[in-house]
């Protein structure tokens, strides 16, 4: 049976509204969810121009509302929806595009094949009002594009999951959507065969320059696919840019936290030395304060912010390291360490507590234990700054 969700399996219309090529998808709306628990309010403004950009937030965030938003499924209490110069939604106006007609390719998770259908069957579903040549070879290009011509008489439900996702995309795309939405397709799979799946998403889009929304938690997706990333969170679009500005560079501590800074801090600005395009920040830690020399951000003597430290990022050694160009060199002593899978996350305390990660290779030849005397080695430019909260009081 097919989904309800996926709009792709519905037969497109010819006459659909939008064929403005290289057109921009501009969303300013908002969506009030009412649950038994709590209110929920999506709440949103941004634009996203052809090419692949990244949807990225906590579970909860509204990723998924949103996209159900665009494609026609879910309707806004109010705001607008346009793709180009087609409008799909304007509460003002009155208008509503329904489903079938706005050109929204829409691929989940839950891929929603028919299982009694060919692969070639499942993808030419959307290509009725085509003449019986045209959609052959249409349909056999779009096989070969995602390379899997030689499945085509083979039945959906005897393919294997990274073939089900092609075949899933190939169904989608040749309907020519004008806006492509996938919430976190590739989850399921392996990495060789996710990359190669992403190799071939982004050599079809070359071609057509679409606006695509991907909806992911992988912070390697996020770098292999994204041109551009909208970070979202409890409903409203807190950070966007490319993904080494929001990955890197988090502004908001909140952002830190999705994007993978496991030590997080307030601080006062100490000192500032613009010479070196350095400053000292100072955090208040139980056993006194801990100074760090950071990069240099717009800021005197006193303002307070926020420091992020990935756990990767800093180094141990077991004694007084030498000749470093590393300018924060601090001892501390290992609180508790403990092995993930094949990364070891070791917590020390010094002035305040830091996590660290580390590979088994390291744990062994550093031979690092509980109470173990380390030395902290971090980097100037591995301390990311961020504003801190004007209504947070200052936390540790």
């Amino acid at each position: 049976m097919a989904n309800p969700r996926t709009p792709a399996e519905e037969p497109t219309n010819p006459t659909a509204p939008v064929s403005q090529s290289e057109a921009r998808l501009r969303c300013n709306f908002r969506k009030l969810l009412r649950t038994n628990a709590q209110d929920f309010l999506l709440e949103v403004t941004f634009e996203v121009a052809p090419g692949f950009t990244i949807l990225f937030g906590a579970s909860g965030s509204g990723k998924t509302t949103l996209l159900d938003c665009i494609a026609g499924i879910t309707t806004p209490e109010s705001g607008k929806i346009s793709i180009g110069e087609c409008t799909l939604f304007d509460s003002a106006q009155g208008s509503n595009v329904p489903i079938a007609r706005r050109r929204a390719g829409y691929v989940l998770q839950d891929l929603a094949l028919f299982p009694h259908m060919t692969v070639a069957q499942n993808v030419a579903y959307g290509l009725a009002h085509l003449s019986e040549t045209d959609r052959n070879q249409t349909v056999t290009s779009m096989l070969q594009a995602f390379r899997i011509a030689h499945l085509a008489q083979r039945k959906a439900r005897e393919i294997s999951g990274g073939e089900a996702q092609r075949v899933a995309l190939a169904r989608t795309l040749v309907t020519e959507p004008a806006v492509l939405l996938l919430d976190e397709p590739l989850a399921a799979l392996d990495s060789p065969t996710k990359s190669q799946i992403i190799e071939d998403l982004r050599k079809w889009n070359q071609d057509h320059r679409i606006p695509v929304l991907y909806v992911t938690h992988s912070r390697d997706e996020v770098f292999s696919l994204g041109e551009r990333i909208i970070l979202i969170e409890s409903g409203h679009v807190v950070a966007q840019g490319t993904p080494h500005e929001v990955m890197m560079a988090p502004l908001q501590d909140s952002v830190a936290q999705l994007v993978g800074f496991e030590n997080a801090f307030d601080c006062v600005v100490d000192a500032v030395r613009p010479e070196r395009g350095t400053m000292t920040c100072r955090i208040a830690g139980d056993a006194g304060p801990l100074l760090l020399e950071t990069p240099l951000v717009a800021g005197g003597v006193g303002a307070p912010l926020r420091v992020g430290i990935r756990a990767g990022d800093i180094l141990l050694a077991t004694s007084p390291p030498v000749g470093l160009s590393a300018r924060n060199v601090i001892p501390g002593r290992i609180k508790s360490i403990e092995q993930r899978d094949v990364i070891v996350s070791a917590h020390v305390k010094c002035a305040v507590e830091l996590e660290v990660h580390l590979t088994l290779a390291a744990r062994d030849s550093l031979q690092l234990a509980n109470g173990r005397e380390v030395w902290l080695v971090i980097k100037t430019h591995s301390c990311h700054l961020m504003q801190r909260p004007a209504d947070r009081p200052s936390s540790r």
